[in-house]
């Protein structure tokens, strides 16, 4: 009956188009943070050069933010391990040093932002707020050990693989030594300021919201 045969055929057009949803890979969206380029004029890489790079290792929507090495982009890849790998290896070969690569997921940086321990202070100023992003998360002995790092007035907070530092006299006035923070976490990691993370934030939720 063609009443009957255009409904099947309706209903089979839906099927299909169901399945190109489900079948269709998830794109992670990844903020990519590289630790020491373009400081102090060393490990030099302009950010025009960088986003063809991340371009050319087939990361989709690449966008940088300033020239700290800060790169939010789209990929199929759910192994963020492989990822900061092709990453590395493609500047090692491309500019001839090997820095370490930061990554969070869209999801992961929202929960970086959540947990800022000092969100309800109204004496806190964004810009001497940074965040520590950390390679791996530290183990009970150096959280332990890094709130006993000498510090003036600098405070210091540790939730999972961040760390938090609050500068009431802005970073370049401290003599809070960030080698020893390290070595009592065990871990090495990369700083953002607060504002520079929102903006990352910010870039990343657009690239969220278009998938």
């Amino acid at each position: 009956m063609p009443i009957l045969d255009e409904i099947d055929g309706e209903w089979n057009s839906f099927h299909r188009a169901l399945r190109r949803i489900y079948t269709r890979p998830v794109m992670n969206v990844v903020i990519s943070m590289l630790r020491g380029v373009n400081v102090g004029g060393h490990n030099k890489i302009k950010m025009e050069a960088l986003r063809a790079l991340y371009e050319s290792l087939k990361f989709e929507d690449v966008a940088t933010l300033i020239q700290s090495g800060n790169v939010v982009f789209r990929t199929k890849e759910q192994d963020l391990g492989k990822v900061g790998k092709r990453i590395g290896d493609g500047i090692e070969m491309g500019f001839g040093f090997r820095p370490d690569v930061i990554l969070r997921t869209a999801q992961e940086l929202r929960g970086v932002i959540a947990r800022n321990p000092f969100a309800a202070r109204t004496d806190v100023e964004p810009n001497k707020l940074l965040a520590l992003f950390l390679a791996g998360e530290p183990d009970a002995d150096g959280r332990k050990k890094v709130l006993t790092v000498r510090v003036d007035r600098e405070e210091l907070r540790v939730h999972g693989r961040e760390l938090y530092i609050y500068f009431p006299d802005g970073q370049g006035r401290s003599k809070l030594s960030m080698a020893a923070v390290e070595r009592a976490l065990k871990i090495s990691g990369t700083g953002r300021n607060w504002n520079s993370v929102l903006k990352l934030m910010e870039m990343a939720e657009k690239l969220d919201a278009a998938r």
